[in-house]
This record gives C-alpha cells, structure tokens and sequence, in this order.
C-alpha cells in the first residue's frame, strides 16, 4: 500500500453527540477565570497570552486521550484507497490568529481533503463572482438527502441546492473562471495552498481510486449539465472536482485553512487575505447548512460551530473571530463524518463556551 507522505512540522449511525462524553470533564467556570480572551462569543484573540496557548495545548492533549480509544465507526470503503488507511490514525490541531497551532496526535500525516475541499473551492468562485452568483447558480439550501443523491437533483428540477453537496460542487468547479482544463486545475490547486500556506500534493494512488469509482459522479454532472447547471465542460468538472478531493493535507493544514476563515479571510500564518471578509458569514452559514452531510443539523443543535467533513477522516470547525479547529481520524459515522474528530472538535467547543448561539 502507498502511504500518503508524511511532512515534518514547520519553526456513523446518525451521530448525536453523546452527552456523558461532553458533561463533567472540567469546570468551565474555571476556564473562563484562567483565559478569559478564549472564552465569550465574538471576542477576537489578537495575541494569545503563553497561558491561553498552554491551556488549549492541555485541551488538545486531553481530547486526544479521551477519544483515542473509541471503536467506534469504520473506514470509508466506497473508495478502495480509504479502506486501506489506518484505522488508528487521530490527530488534533487549534490555529490561532497570530499564526499558533496547537496540537496532539497523528497531525503530520497527510490524508485524502475529500469534501472539505468543497469549502475552499466554492471560496474561490464567491471571490471571481460573487455571493450574489453563488446563490442564484449553486444555491444556499440543504437538500434534506444524501451528498451524493441522484433524487435531490430530480425532486429539484436538477438544481443542486447547496454548493457542499457532491452535485453542488461540481457545479462550483464548473464556475471557477478558467480557459482550459489546466488552467481549472492549477486555480483550485493554488487557491488551496493559498489557504493552508503549504504546497498541498495531489496524491495519486487516491485519484487513480477516486477515478475508477466515479461513475456515479459522473452521471450527476451529466444530470447538472441537462438542467443547465453546469458551466463548463461536464466531464472536465467532474474530473477537476475528484482531484480536488484527493489533495493530500495534514491536521495542522486543515487548521490554519479553517483558520483562514476564523481570521475574517487573512491566513494567519502568511498576512494574506485570500476573500474579503464580508463574504466569509457566507462561507460559514453555507458550512452551517450542509457542513456535516446529513447531520448538519444535529451538529448546529448540539455544537453550534460551522464545520465541513470530509470521507478522508478530516473535519474542520470555526470560531468566527476567534480560532479554528481541525481533527483527522478515518472511522466515520452512517452519515460520513469522523467519529473520533466529531467527538474531540464537539468536546474541546463545549470547554470554551464556543457555541456561536449562546449568550
């Protein structure tokens, strides 16, 4: 088995978060009093004191052993390539504002983005077009059914409803302004290592397995193409859309990527503003929507962090104004979404009062 690279750090059944997982585990009461600047909604860390950065390295460490051991779920098989990932595998990473990142576990080992690219791209598309393009042509809707759900399309009139949907995204490739099928791949992939401040590989053996398995895929473009919501080439789309979910990227990636977004469109290691921030309450609320495949709304009720997951293991989760968080582990849940990483993003939100409906 090809393993993806591992690079050096830089100088479900339906899942409802269990309860006895979250309760009990520290005093929040006490947390607040030790870092006051991570606690409260809205409140932005500008610089966070050596206190706040030991008190969320303690958090990362202790969501790494609590949830190291769960059994729970199992590695995505529909794409043979992530059947073979280990299993064992848990990584945990906090970005900060200033450019920290926080993190335990397996956070170097770089594993298949899948859906959470979907995020990034639909990024690039609201910074060429705008949010007003986005909604009309790609839309700001769950479609209350699978990601990949043929139905959704027809039940619809082929409109695919949400641009993090697997229909919704190909549409979203489709829209990247580009004048050839290289010059589509080479956008997306400098748009996505703008975000993470790294070269992000496209690995190869996931491709070629992503390639050999989309056929189903490729008949929803053909179905977005009928309805006149495809704006390019269906099948170079769908091809640019199955590379862009087999980038490989690290836990520490997917957190300064996250924490672009936290940080009002500036990567936080780089300076750069890679989307203006009045279009990133967007992103978060089309995140909201859809963000957790068909548990979003499960995850907002008992969370309230706009999050993206992906196949690959990895899910990411943001505190606009605040931090971003990302967690890897392959075993997911019915719906798709991790079950290691759900439970380390939900509890360490649940210790920092995160939840962006709460007073």
């Amino acid at each position: 088995m090809e393993k993806y690279p591992t690079r050096s750090k830089p100088d479900s059944a339906t899942f409802a978060i269990p309860r006895r997982r979250l309760l009990g585990f520290g005093t929040v009461g006490l947390l607040a009093a030790a870092m006051p600047s991570l606690v409260g909604i809205g409140t932005a860390i500008a610089k966070p004191t050596p206190a706040d950065e030991r008190r969320l390295k303690q958090l990362v460490d202790e969501a790494h052993s609590r949830f190291a051991t769960v059994g729970d779920g199992k590695n995505a098989d529909y794409i043979p390539y992530l059947a073979s990932v280990p299993s064992h595998l848990f990584g945990i990473a906090i970005s900060t504002p200033d450019g920290k990142v926080i993190e335990a576990g397996d956070t170097t080992y770089a594993f298949a983005i899948e859906s959470v690219a979907k995020v990034f791209t639909l990024a690039l598309v609201m910074r060429e077009s705008g949010p007003d393009i986005v909604k009309q042509k790609l839309g700001t809707n769950a479609t209350g059914l699978p990601f990949n759900s043929v139905i959704a399309l027809e039940l619809h009139q082929d409109d695919p409803l949400s641009p993090l949907v697997n229909a919704g995204a190909m549409a979203t490739v489709s829209l990247v302004n580009a004048a050839n099928a290289e010059d589509h791949w080479r956008k997306i992939s400098d748009n996505m290592n703008g975000f993470a401040d790294a070269d992000l590989p496209l690995n190869q053996a996931v491709y070629k397995s992503e390639s050999d398995t989309n056929q189903h895929n490729r008949a929803i473009a053909y179905l977005l193409q009928t309805g006149n919501h495809m704006y390019s080439d269906a099948m170079e789309a769908c091809d640019i859309y199955t590379r862009e979910c087999s980038i490989g990227i690290t836990t520490r990636d997917l957190a300064v990527m996250a924490g672009t977004l936290a940080n009002g469109g500036v990567n936080p290691i780089s300076g750069k503003r890679l989307l203006d921030k009045a279009y990133v309450p967007k992103i978060l609320a089309e995140m909201a929507v859809e963000g957790l495949y068909d548990t979003s709304g499960t995850w907002q009720y008992d969370v309230g962090l706009p999050a993206k997951s992906g196949v690959g293991g990895g899910i990411m989760a943001v505190s606009p104004g605040n931090w971003s968080i990302a967690a890897f582990s392959p075993p997911l849940d019915a719906a798709g979404n991790s079950v290691r990483a759900q439970l380390a993003i939900a509890w360490i939100a649940d210790q920092l009062k995160a939840n962006i409906y709460a007073e």
